[in-house]
């Protein structure tokens, strides 16, 4: 089993892959370890000195459904400014394998705890989720509240509050390379972007390499209510992020703070789609930074 971390680290990039050794996990310690994956060929990171200051609390982030760490490449390396940011590929998706008795948020939850316990050394961690990675984040912070110092929800599922399903296109066999990318440029418009201009030939690019890879398909629990009800369990402070033009919350996001009654705060993107933290990054990190800035609670 292989589990695929991109790691941020004093602003170098550090691909690391970790074995299914449920122990084994990336070097913590300052320095450089040689880069062993690859970047999208639009979106390089740039390598720079070393910061001179210590890095603040490590940043985990979770990406969505049919995606990959790619889904933070506008992300990564603005808060690299100020702390270790580990962008993973769940597993299951991107490089990472599927354990066999994964099937879903609820299945993947545990599996996720054992590595970021094991990487972190039980350090609690501040963990940033995107739609599906968001599902899984909060389940992780109900089921091992020490391993999360702060958690942050980006357009999740699991509130009993998505609309009708949406539009989607799927792939035929007889489909031309043409044909399936205008598939995944309309998929892209329907449920994660909000305008035509975001969605470019390398974003293209992107979903569809995210989706080729998504090996865990028959994802059923983000229509349920299963968030909402698991967020008792948290102790840490929670904060949600939603794209005002969220596809999957038409004419439902002001229910939201009342559905998960736990946020601390509760903030809205203008002219953003589901996938905010790549449509609006510049809006979306004046929103996360200052909240990143605070104090983090001990746990």
């Amino acid at each position: 089993m292989v589990f695929v971390f991109f790691v941020i680290y004093e602003r170098h990039l550090t691909c690391f892959k970790a074995s299914a050794a449920r122990g084994a996990g990336p070097p913590l310690g300052r320095g450089r370890v040689a880069c062993l994956g690859s970047l999208p060929p639009a979106h390089p990171l740039p390598v720079e000195q070393p910061l001179e200051q210590p890095l603040e609390q490590p940043l985990v982030l979770l990406h969505g459904g049919s995606g990959s760490w790619t889904h933070w490449v506008r992300n990564v390396t603005h808060w690299a400014k100020d702390r270790a940011v580990w962008a993973l590929d769940m597993p299951g998706f991107g490089d990472s394998a599927l354990p066999p008795e994964v099937r879903d948020a609820d299945s993947l939850a545990p599996y996720l705890a054992e590595v970021l316990e094991a990487a972190f050394h039980g350090q609690a961690v501040d963990v940033m989720g995107f739609s599906f990675g968001g599902l899984t984040a909060g389940l992780l912070a109900a089921m091992r509240p020490e391993l999360v110092a702060r958690l942050f929800l980006v357009g999740v599922p699991g509130l009993g509050l998505m609309r009708e399903s949406l539009p989607m296109r799927g792939m035929q066999p007889e489909m031309t390379l043409q044909q399936q990318r205008l598939v995944h440029r309309h998929n892209l418009r329907v449920m994660m972007l909000s305008d035509d201009a975001s969605i470019t030939e390398e974003v293209i690019d992107m979903q569809e390499a995210n989706v080729a890879r998504d090996r865990m398909r028959r994802r059923r629990i983000a229509r349920t209510d299963v968030l909402a009800k698991a967020q008792d369990a948290w102790v840490c402070p929670v904060h949600g992020i939603w794209g005002e033009q969220d596809a999957l919350y038409l004419h439902q996001l002001a229910h939201i703070p009342h559905v998960l009654h736990r946020l601390e705060s509760f903030h809205l993107i203008p002219d953003a789609g589901h996938w905010v933290a790549y449509e609006r990054s510049h809006a979306f990190h004046q929103v996360v930074d200052p909240l990143l800035r605070r104090s983090p609670p001990q746990v």
